[in-house]
């Protein structure tokens, strides 16, 4: 993430921002006839916006929302970080725990490069894994005020298994 805290007009400008996606979702939805179809990948962009300004409540109802509107989509492994997150923040930690177990099945190196950005040096040549993408889009960081406890539970969940 981008700071550790946000101003009031930040946050009411991410709440902009939210509204306005949620609008071209329904938007989408109305134009495919009860369906969404999203090529612009839209619903992955809510969570990090909750996440900024730290209403992982909200983020939550998204997720929930997310799930009953595209039961068939997995998400990228970005958007199950984040879930996860969301999942711990909000005391779901079995589930927050379940999302972990799929991001490492869906993207073995993600976990890690959050804990240490310096211990990605191996990766397969036939990794889903792209580094400069990763590094270009993945701003939360481990020592983020907000981030602290969830990298303390990651950390000692990731040593245990």
């Amino acid at each position: 993430m981008k700071s550790n805290s946000v101003t009031e007009n930040q946050i009411k400008r991410i709440k902009v921002k939210i509204a306005k996606i949620k609008k071209a979702l329904a938007a989408d939805k109305k134009h495919w006839g009860g369906f969404y179809h999203d090529g612009g990948g839209l619903r992955y962009l809510q969570p990090n916006l909750y996440i900024q300004i730290q209403d992982f409540t909200g983020a939550l109802r998204y997720f929930n929302w997310f799930e009953k509107n595209f039961p068939e989509d997995m998400g990228t492994p970005l958007f199950i970080f984040e879930y996860a997150l969301t999942l711990f923040k909000t005391n779901r930690i079995e589930k927050a725990e379940e999302k972990i177990l799929e991001l490492n099945e869906l993207n073995q190196y993600l976990v890690d490069y959050y804990l240490d950005k310096n211990s990605i040096t191996n990766i397969e040549s036939n990794s889903d894994w792209q580094i400069e993408s990763l590094m270009k889009y993945f701003e939360y960081k481990k020592d983020d005020l907000v981030m602290i406890d969830f990298t303390d539970w990651l950390t000692e969940y990731q040593n245990k298994n």
